[in-house]
């Protein structure tokens, strides 16, 4: 049995929420590219992190479905798991820092997965979406024909406070993401700003623009398993 360790990653005030996320640490064991993608299916998280060089940050990040270059929440709680400076994805090399009691990554808005920034008048209206794909009895969501979509809608604008919940339209069992770094970082390019955001059931990201383009992102970390 590959042994892995389990994450909470941007959990709300006091450690509850967040999203989980499934952490190799010994990437070694797993060097096919089609057993990493099997194993991540077998534990069907949204995300699972190989690490294949933990003194250098290097990391792999699968979900149930495909192998991402760059994902938020993987980056941020390796960053937070294997305490190096930087991490090394395929997309590039994402800086890292622990403040307190968040864990921090600077990225490139061009490294998320592309979706749908779809804003809403109110954070009731974000709320009450339903699932895409979600069964009998739930009603249609106008989310399906889009995609991979983020749901927004600010909760106090002058503040930075947002609402928000996140459906992957990745079709691999996956449909609502409880938090999304990605998400969030495309967000903050887009409006320019810090924001402190309220994802799925009460999960926090904050996030900051850097100069030159770069976005940090950042939240708490809690160690499940491991």
């Amino acid at each position: 049995m590959t042994e892995y360790d389990v994450l909470r990653v941007f959990c709300g005030p006091g450690g509850r929420h967040g999203k989980e996320l499934g952490v190799v640490r010994e990437g070694s064991v797993l060097p096919d590219p089609g057993e990493r993608q099997l194993f991540a299916g077998k534990l069907g998280f949204g995300e699972t992190v190989f690490v294949d060089d933990p003194e250098r940050g290097v990391i792999d990040i699968c979900t149930p479905g495909v192998r991402l270059p760059f994902a938020g929440c993987p980056c941020v709680g390796a960053a937070w798991l294997l305490d190096v400076p930087e991490l090394v994805t395929p997309a590039g090399v994402v800086g890292t820092r622990l403040d307190g009691e968040f864990s921090w990554i600077e990225a490139r808005p061009e490294w998320a997965a592309p979706r749908t920034l779809r804003q809403y008048a109110t954070a009731g209206e974000v709320e009450a979406l339903a699932v895409p794909g979600a069964g009998a009895g739930v009603s249609p969501s106008p989310l399906g024909q889009w995609g991979r979509t983020y749901a927004w809608a600010w909760e106090d604008e002058a503040a930075g406070r947002v609402r928000a919940r996140g459906f992957s339209g990745r079709g691999d069992g996956v449909e609502e993401d409880e938090a999304t770094g990605a998400a969030a970082l495309l967000l903050t390019a887009r409006l320019g700003r810090a924001l402190n955001i309220v994802q799925g059931a009460g999960s926090q990201i904050l996030t900051a623009p850097q100069p030159g383009g770069w976005v940090e992102v950042g939240g708490r970390v809690r160690l499940l398993r491991g």
